[in-house]
């Protein structure tokens, strides 16, 4: 067991170690399965497709925890292209999320232009009549003057 130790130090240099994610299990995992391995309680499945090493039941052990060392990092990975295509499937829902806003942005924008280009041009009408009006009431002023 001090050699599968070593062999797993020595193998881990070469490895990135997410410690920080809760719910990441490969550390977990490897150590549950050398607690077997020491016990030698390893299911029988872990001796599949593995070529016998002769009667040194050490290399069998390293080669028993290498292999189930394999499958645990392969589900690892697996579970992490999983969650990587739906992060992907998100990032790209998101895009076209943005694009939408970014579109509906631009239609507003115009909405507001056309707007404010109206009241412009009816604060210019509001100026011609009051101009017209004040014309017109001294127009009526002068009118009033001369009936009297």
């Amino acid at each position: 067991s001090s050699k599968v130790r070593n062999l797993e130090v020595q193998s881990a240099d070469d490895v990135a170690v997410l410690e920080d994610r809760i719910d990441f299990s490969l550390a977990k995992t490897v150590s549950k399965m050398e607690e077997k391995l020491e016990r030698g309680d390893l299911p029988d499945c872990l001796d599949d497709d593995i070529p016998s090493v002769g009667h040194e039941s050490g290399a069998e052990a390293q080669i028993r925890f290498l292999k189930a060392k394999l499958r645990v990092m392969q589900e690892e990975l697996d579970s992490v292209v999983c969650e990587c295509r739906k992060k992907a499937d998100e990032n790209q829902n998101l895009k076209s999320q943005l694009k939408g806003t970014e579109e509906e942005n631009t239609r507003l924008q115009r909405t507001v232009g056309t707007q404010c280009s109206q009241t412009e041009k009816y604060k210019m009408l509001l100026q011609e009549a009051n101009k017209k009006s004040e014309g017109l009431q001294q127009e009526v002023i002068v009118l009033q003057k001369v009936l009297q």
